[in-house]
């Protein structure tokens, strides 16, 4: 066979035919996950979802509802967190293009068109999507909801440090500390001044009652896991202990405290199981101890009818009640013997173990640690359709053992590995009986020459 040569600058054909246009080979992940998708109608859903959002009979028609969350969830099981990168790589992949049912004449949406449809969408159109991906889980007995656990973690925001104004007379960092820097007598300061000043002034402090973004006015400042102090979001999960899927997921400002919104997100949770169609309700929560609260577990108690499972926090010296209702003692005291008992444990245990999982598939391997929209609306979207293709993935780990289609190169891996290992293994089997016949023969000849016997007799 002879080589064949690139050659350069070469003419294109003026036309194709469409039986030699190039089609994708499939991708078992997001085969299954569109007979998963299809066997619930998602399709038919979100276009009724969506469709008191568009017009009848004007304009130009859009793209279609299922193809767009679709690549929201290709987001999340490819790993993206921009729009730009979620676009580009829907167009680069006929597998992707196969699983967003676009022909071989169509282009794939760009990110533009996904802005516009996000703009379009209320919020309850994506919380309705989120509550679809739990109804196919309850209608396949995978989703239970007695037990929650409720964490919480922060987003970066898409706006940085040097974006800060005052609330009071929206100045910037530079030009507020060089009026500081006037009033104390230096004048017409330059940046090394500046700079001199600010490091060595009392009293300085980025807090957010009196610091805002000018970019992103949802956004707080904040301390961030990895101790960076930076401009976030805090996205709350409400998390299955069974199932381990995410029956909540809630954006709030980053300076918001945990004990005044997990009773938001467990209210938020109870709906979503109750609109999903699950038999039963959120009887149980487990927190950790940043939750913990006297008034907090007191309404959880007594206002939700859910029993607190929360992590209590060291306390130096006796609690006083004097001045507290008796509601609260009774609901700290109740949690304190619940947290201490053998399922309280146990409880603890699966929370931390759980709920932080969700972060790392949703933050981590899904793309969305950093929220690279703006306001609290536009983020919750985005990070609703992660949490629902996480949902999805573990709707597929159940049915086919496969939770992301990265999964799949691992089983191939592990498929090649046993497949070597055995046949190494066979062979060394053979070897083995080969010697054990070469030893065999050699014996028995031994035996039959008298010579050989002799010699053995005598060794």
């Amino acid at each position: 066979m002879a080589m064949r040569r690139r050659r350069s600058g070469k003419q294109k054909g003026l036309w194709v035919s469409a039986t030699k246009m190039p089609r994708s080979p499939g991708h078992v992940f997001y085969d299954k996950l569109n007979s998963v998708l299809e066997a619930g109608g998602f399709d038919e859903y979100v276009e009724g979802l969506c469709a008191p959002h568009y017009a009848d009979a004007m304009g130009r028609p859009s793209i279609e509802p299922g193809v767009y969350f679709r690549m929201l969830f290709v987001g999340y099981f490819e790993g993206l967190g921009a729009q730009r990168a979620i676009a580009w790589r829907c167009a680069d992949s006929l597998s992707l293009r196969a699983f967003l049912g676009l022909n071989e004449d169509e282009e794939s949406p760009d990110h533009s068109s996904m802005t516009r449809i996000r703009q379009r969408l209320p919020e309850d159109v994506f919380e309705q999507v989120f509550r679809f991906a739990l109804r196919v889980a309850t209608e396949r007995g995978l989703l239970k909801g007695k037990t929650i656990a409720v964490d919480a973690t922060t987003l970066e925001a898409n706006a940085a440090m040097k974006s800060l104004v005052r609330r009071d007379t929206e100045e910037d960092w530079r030009t507020y500390v060089k009026r500081l820097a006037e009033e104390e007598g230096i004048e017409d300061p330059n940046d090394e001044d500046l700079r001199r000043f600010d490091k060595n002034r009392k009293g300085k402090k980025a807090s957010n009652k009196e610091w805002k973004s000018a970019t992103d006015k949802d956004s707080r400042v904040t301390r961030m896991k990895d101790g960076r102090t930076h401009l976030a979001y805090k996205a709350e999960h409400a998390v299955d202990l069974d199932s381990e899927m995410i029956v909540g997921a809630v954006i709030h400002r980053a300076d918001d405290a945990d004990p005044d919104t997990v009773a938001v997100t467990v209210e938020l949770s109870r709906q979503n199981l109750s609109d999903a169609g699950s038999p039963s309700t959120i009887e149980e929560v487990v927190l950790d101890k940043g939750y913990h609260k006297a008034e907090t577990l007191a309404q959880l108690e007594n206002q939700y009818g859910v029993r607190p499972y929360a992590a209590e926090p060291k306390r130096h010296g006796r609690r006083k009640w004097q001045d507290k209702p008796e509601e609260q003692r009774r609901a700290v005291y109740g949690n304190r013997r619940r947290i201490r008992g053998r399922r309280g444990r146990r409880l603890g245990r699966l929370r931390s173990e759980r709920a932080e999982r969700t972060f790392a598939h949703v933050c981590e391997t899904g793309g969305g640690r950093r929220a690279w929209l703006r306001g609290v609306a536009n983020v919750s979207k985005s990070h609703l359709m992660k949490a629902t293709a996480h949902n999805l993935g573990l709707i597929m780990l159940a049915l086919f053992g496969v939770g992301t289609p990265r999964a799949l190169q691992g089983v191939k891996a592990l498929i090649s590995s046993l497949f070597a290992a055995s046949r190494e293994l066979f062979a060394a089997f053979w070897i083995a009986v080969g010697r054990l016949y070469e030893l065999g023969c050699g014996f028995s000849a031994g035996f039959a020459d008298p010579a050989s016997a002799s010699g053995y007799g005598r060794n």
